[in-house]
């Protein structure tokens, strides 16, 4: 059995579900995981109306669930990459893993840790967190 993950994005208005699964699965297979470890969805409330993450949600059959950008701000402690052009655009300075912190600390309890620091593709950035109390 493998260990629950879920997954926090950030990206581009516009980037398609195709270039966000195959960041994902590059990123799951890196990690030894199955797509079946995969818990839950997670991003910016700023990305609720990208077609792009919906459809990804939709293809996996998991909850695609949204943070407000001081809901994130809470985990820039325990970032591995801030970035001073997220935090212009958003409020936070690092979209995929405190979304990825966030919806495992919100499933499982704190802390939730980083599986995979953040990733990037072309127009989108992931990374996988794992709930404290794995949920699996």
């Amino acid at each position: 059995m493998h260990k629950a993950v879920v997954a926090g994005f950030g990206c581009q208005q516009g980037c398609p579900a195709s270039e966000l699964g195959a960041l994902l699965d590059r990123t799951l297979q890196e990690h030894h995981l199955p797509r079946s470890a995969l818990t839950g969805l997670a991003s910016i409330e700023l990305k609720r109306n990208e077609p792009g993450l919906q459809e990804l949600a939709a293809q996996l059959h998991v909850p695609l669930v949204f943070f407000s950008a001081a809901e994130l701000a809470r985990f820039e402690p325990r970032l591995s990459h801030r970035s001073a052009l997220a935090h212009r655009h958003t409020g936070c300075f690092g979209v995929a893993e405190s979304a990825a912190l966030a919806l495992a600390e919100q499933l499982g309890g704190p802390p939730a840790e980083l599986t995979a620091p953040r990733r990037t593709s072309a127009h989108a950035t992931l990374a996988l967190a794992t709930p404290g109390q794995n949920i699996r």
